[in-house]
């Protein structure tokens, strides 16, 4: 069975970029059939689906976050990660990993000065 667990700071400065990572273990993200996704959830609010991975490398983004948004993999390390460009207060949210039915256990992250 996949295992997901985020990692990278809670709290990241107005204007910067958020960068997380998930750690994937039971299954590898270059070979399962699966699409390796990153999703959301602002305090208050449901769950936003930011984008996903494939196992080939292909790469599809929410659209109202497409242009600040970048997903990318490190095979060797059986990782993928997600950039978050020029971030405001608004992007404060839970963000967690997710494939196969299968969440990560999210990781909070703060905008704040």
């Amino acid at each position: 069975q996949v295992r997901l667990l985020e990692s990278g700071p809670g709290l990241v400065n107005p204007a910067q970029t958020l960068a997380l990572t998930c750690t994937v273990s039971g299954g590898s993200i270059a070979t399962n059939d699966h699409y390796w996704s990153w999703i959301r959830q602002p305090p208050g609010k449901g769950l936003e689906w930011i984008g996903f991975i494939s196992y080939s490398g292909s790469s599809y983004y929410n659209p109202s976050l497409k242009s600040r948004t970048s997903i990318s993999r490190d095979t060797s390390k059986n990782q993928f990660s997600l950039q978050l460009t020029s971030v405001t207060p608004e992007d404060t949210a839970v963000y967690s990993c997710a494939a196969a039915n299968t969440f990560g256990q999210g990781t909070q992250v703060t905008v704040s000065v």
